[in-house]
């Protein structure tokens, strides 16, 4: 069986930090509110097992099931993963952790799914996490040229110049992508707010 490639490699790593972080929360945190609107830290949780799990044909069928509406998919998949208890869909995700599989898009949508699902469940229970910055970076690229339909954030970048506060190009300079008015803060946050979590970067000008 063949190694997998670098980034899932990170995807791997990724989700085993978060089980980890997650392995002590009592009751009362799995019905947190997320970042993601309308779901719980278990909702993400469930819908993160359910993204391991998805396979390139499985996809195809499921989003034809579901007319493809993406947002009905998702809340499909979050119900069919959601166990009675949260430790038992923990233990479902430690499971399907080291999984490969995934639906037919761009190999930055692992970083996507990993890093703005991360986040999600983890800003609203206080845990801090220190994510890879290329794989932010990545998905920030990513996201910029995903139609906000499809869960990017292209209309919202449309015109504007991204400057990523924490990072730094070869130069030294603050990394930043794009043209126009600035909007301007860490690369997390930028790419919260291009995954359209209510996130507001330090400035927009």
């Amino acid at each position: 069986m063949s190694r997998p490639g670098a980034h899932w490699r990170i995807v791997h790593a990724e989700r085993a930090a978060l089980i980890a972080d997650l392995r002590n929360l009592d009751d009362a945190d799995w019905g947190t509110p997320s970042l993601c609107t309308g779901w719980t830290v278990h909702d993400v949780l469930a819908h993160l097992v359910n993204d391991a799990t998805t396979t390139r044909l499985g996809f195809v069928a499921q989003l034809t099931a579901a007319r493809f509406d993406f947002d009905a998919l998702n809340q499909r998949g979050v119900e069919a993963e959601r166990r009675a208890h949260p430790l038992d869909t923990l233990v479902r995700f430690g499971e399907v952790a080291d999984r490969t599989s995934s639906a037919p898009t761009p190999a930055a949508t692992r970083y996507v799914e990993a890093i703005v699902h991360g986040e999600d469940i983890r800003r609203p229970l206080g845990i801090a996490h220190d994510y890879p910055q290329d794989a932010v970076l990545a998905a920030i690229a990513h996201q910029r040229k995903t139609p906000v339909s499809m869960g990017g954030g292209h209309e919202l970048a449309a015109g504007r110049r991204l400057v990523a506060t924490d990072a730094v190009t070869a130069n030294g300079k603050p990394l930043a992508l794009g043209e126009g008015p600035s909007v301007r803060g860490t690369a997390i946050d930028l790419l919260l707010w291009l995954s359209g979590r209510d996130i507001e970067p330090e400035a927009i000008s």
